[in-house]
């Protein structure tokens, strides 16, 4: 059975609660329910996880890539909150790890936001960006990476 990597960012915690109007009112709980039944719909296991801390997004990206490279990994849905638009580091391990099925995700159309928000390091590295969906965009990207 493969697995699938859900790595959040900081301020992810705060789903529910953190700006609903941009956000929503789901939590990270909910969010992580969603994703474990799209994993169970495709035969996928699921590593779900969530850090403020950059360097614990870094050490799942490298057990992500210890997965990809036993041919064990479905691939990586990474929310990496402000740090996709800060963190070369995220972007080393990701490029570092050889993963080519990660999939950059945000909740809200970043586009539709603050031009700094506009810019991505994890992009280069993603095999997709999805935005604007909602929470229901890990389950999208789970689809995809069933589909990959």
């Amino acid at each position: 059975m493969k697995t699938v990597y859900v790595l959040n960012g900081p301020n992810l915690n705060l789903l529910g609660t953190r700006e609903p109007a941009v956000y929503g009112a789901h939590t990270l709980a909910d969010v992580e329910q969603m994703c474990f039944e799209a994993c169970a719909r495709h035969g996928f296991a699921l590593q779900f996880h969530q850090s403020n801390h950059e360097g614990a997004l870094v050490d799942w990206i490298h057990e992500a890539g210890q997965l990809h490279a036993q041919g064990e990994l479905a691939g990586v849905v990474l929310n990496a909150g402000a740090y996709t638009h800060t963190s070369v580091a995220l972007l080393d391990a990701i490029k570092g790890t050889g993963i080519n099925t990660l999939i950059e995700l945000h909740i809200s159309n970043v586009f539709a936001r603050e031009s700094f928000r506009h810019h991505s390091w994890i992009s280069p590295a993603a095999r997709a960006v999805l935005c604007g969906f909602g929470v229901q965009g890990y389950a999208l990207a789970i689809d995809g990476l069933a589909r990959i």
